[in-house]
């Protein structure tokens, strides 16, 4: 184990693994931003991330309209209260070769990306992840790392649309109650998807 430590000291890879290591809880402020193909951005979002490993976690958008995506180890929910409409599909199906996948599944995480160290910028340590699934709707995922924080996410899907996260008020292992990993579907409110 040492070995290993050793090996991976001062690498993107090193940051990843120390971010991973007893993480139970995670709560984080987000700013996200979505560029099309064509490099314009396109969204601006922003809102509370709070997961519990392993297996659940919850994406609470804010701004600009409030949405939920809520994964509760089983299914995962996406509820937009504008449309008054829910949504939802078995996690594992989903979440494979995503990044969602990365931050809940305890398992280690060469079994479900290739890692690659891409070196320090922006005064932060950066790893490229490629996901092994390969009908995983991304191509890459690069990860930032500030010691122990997760502060930035870029995702790159197959269609050459780019989502990029930063992170911040970033709380770890904070106890967190067991209704954010919960979702029931309001009254009246239309459902789609499959049990």
């Amino acid at each position: 184990m040492l070995f290993s430590s050793l090996l991976w000291a001062g690498t993107g890879a090193a940051h990843l693994h120390a971010f991973l290591d007893n993480l139970g809880t995670l709560q984080a402020r987000f700013e996200q931003s979505v560029q099309d193909p064509t490099h314009s951005e396109a969204e601006r979002f922003q809102g509370t991330l709070y997961l519990r490993r392993p297996g659940q976690f919850r994406w609470d958008y804010s701004e600009p309209y409030e949405q939920l995506i809520v994964a509760d180890g089983e299914r995962v929910w996406i509820y937009d209260g504008d449309l008054d409409q829910t949504n939802h599909r078995p996690q594992k199906e989903l979440l494979s070769g995503t990044p969602a996948q990365l931050l809940i599944d305890a398992s280690p995480v060469e079994e479900s990306f290739e890692v690659i160290d891409i070196g320090e910028r922006q005064g932060m340590a950066w790893v490229e992840l490629i996901p092994r699934d390969k009908e995983s709707q991304f191509v890459r995922i690069l990860l930032a790392f500030m010691g122990k924080e997760l502060r930035r996410m870029e995702m790159a899907d197959q269609f050459g649309q780019v989502t990029r996260f930063q992170f911040y008020d970033i709380q770890r292992n904070i106890p967190l109650p067991d209704e954010l990993f919960e979702f029931e579907p309001p009254e009246g409110v239309e459902s789609l998807g499959n049990y």
